[in-house]
């Protein structure tokens, strides 16, 4: 595994992002761990988380000028911290993120920040894909934006789990919509890193099991 990987893994785990126990996730399942943005506490941890994301963005696309959207809520911080990380290394990116509820007063709207023109390419970030239905939900709201195109989307971890088939929920993800999703590590790499601890034999046999009934089919 690649030592930035590991340095990751590392930052998520002791900044209580990445956490074991049994947990519900959005999509119903029941799961051995969980990852959880909303951990992110200080501004030391969120200029790291962003600048992973960074990191993340210029491998796979360049220098490349798109638009950041951060659905709400915890995509909002990733969003601002990325774009600033992103600023730091000479590539300057709009951002914005939506409200749950419209606003009726002031500028009113959903929608907050940057507002994308017809042309213009919209990144998602995001801190997980499980199901795919957060995703979902944001693309129903950025296709309402004319003339704009999502092209791709980055979370923290790929937990390798099926979607709505026996594919992986980033590959429906990528196949419904045409989006490429990467991550800056993925459940395997978890595993790995736990191995190579040596402590966190339970948690590994707990992930693998899980996997065994709601991995994709690699």
């Amino acid at each position: 595994m690649e030592s930035y990987k590991k340095e990751f893994i590392s930052f998520l785990e002791s900044a209580g992002v990445l956490k074991f126990g049994d947990f519900t996730a959005k999509s119903g399942r029941k799961i051995p761990y969980f990852i959880n943005a909303g951990d992110i506490k200080t501004g030391a941890q969120i200029r790291r988380l962003g600048e992973f994301y960074a990191k993340a963005y210029l491998e796979n696309l360049g220098k490349k000028r798109t638009v950041l959207f951060g659905p709400a809520y915890k995509g909002i911080p990733i969003a601002v911290s990325a774009a600033a990380a992103l600023a730091d290394e000479g590539v300057d990116v709009p951002f914005f993120f939506n409200r749950k509820e419209a606003k009726d007063h002031g500028e009113g709207g959903t929608l907050v920040g940057y507002v994308p023109k017809a042309g213009e390419e919209v990144v998602i970030v995001e801190d997980v894909i499980t199901a795919g239905t957060a995703i979902r939900e944001s693309m129903e709201i950025l296709g309402k934006l004319d003339g704009v195109k999502v092209t791709a989307v980055f979370i923290m971890v790929d937990r390798g789990e099926k979607g709505r088939t026996e594919l992986s929920a980033m590959e429906e993800i990528e196949r419904e919509f045409g989006v490429k999703v990467y991550s800056v590590v993925n459940v395997y790499d978890i595993i790995e890193y736990l191995e190579d601890s040596g402590s966190n034999a339970e948690n590994v046999e707990r992930i693998r099991k899980y996997l065994t009934v709601n991995g994709a089919v690699k």
